[in-house]
């Protein structure tokens, strides 16, 4: 009987991931993406995984001082009553995906593009993901101010980066103006909300997903590729 012979070696499957840190959706989507990812590991641990996250400003024209969260939000919203029903919408959901949110915790509401910098510094060498993490339940659980420097170099130091090294790089403005083009880049793709998955650059969704969806987008894409190399 005749096999069909291919190499020995990890599948490389790449899920890039476009959000921002100010985002409950996108920190819900993590989750999902995690519940996915924990369950593809279980069942099929030979099966090679690489995350990219991408930068989206949802307010791009925060200074970078940041502004006072209720005004902003209640202005964005449009109204007390408004911010008071959406929040109430996001802690259900998180909730379900495991994310407790405290939004009465939050005192700024930041400019995010030092911690997209952050993200990007990181990720050129490691995994971010548990970066992005502590991003996102340092603004959403403990109320942190994720624009702050010093507040982005103590969460590097306690993602397990040095910490020194990460404040010196904050300090400057390395890696702005790549984090701006990739921005740009993400809009004329297409991408005008937040979060945004790329399965292997073969299919894509927008929106915060379970992840029973996720693991099944993974597998269909999956599937998409053999089909591609076999018909190669």
């Amino acid at each position: 009987m005749a096999h069909s012979i291919r190499a020995e070696r990890p599948v490389a499957f790449k899920i890039d991931v476009v959000s921002d840190v100010v985002c409950p959706w996108c920190y819900i989507g993590k989750h999902g993406l995690d519940a996915a990812l924990a369950r593809l590991a279980a069942d099929d641990p030979g099966f090679a995984v690489t995350v990219n996250w991408h930068p989206f400003q949802l307010s791009p024209d925060v200074p970078p001082g940041g502004v006072e969260r209720n005004a902003y939000i209640e202005a964005k919203l449009g109204g007390v009553a408004r911010v008071k029903e959406a929040h109430d919408v996001v802690r259900e959901v998180g909730r379900a995906a495991g994310v407790t949110f405290d939004f009465g915790r939050i005192r700024v509401q930041p400019n995010t593009l030092a911690a997209h910098r952050l993200v990007s510094y990181i990720q050129h060498d490691h995994d971010a993901g548990d970066l992005v993490e502590r991003l996102f339940a340092a603004f959403f659980v403990d109320g942190r101010d994720v624009g702050d420097k010093a507040v982005l170099a103590n969460i590097a130091e306690e993602a397990g980066f040095d910490r020194a090294a990460a404040a010196a790089f904050l300090d400057g403005d390395e890696g702005a103006a790549a984090i701006a083009g990739m921005e740009r880049h993400m809009r004329e793709l297409g991408v005008q909300g937040v979060p945004f998955f790329v399965f292997d650059g073969r299919l894509a969704v927008s929106g915060a997903q379970s992840g029973e969806a996720i693991l099944a987008l993974i597998q269909e894409a999956r599937e998409v590729k053999v089909e591609a190399v076999d018909n190669a």
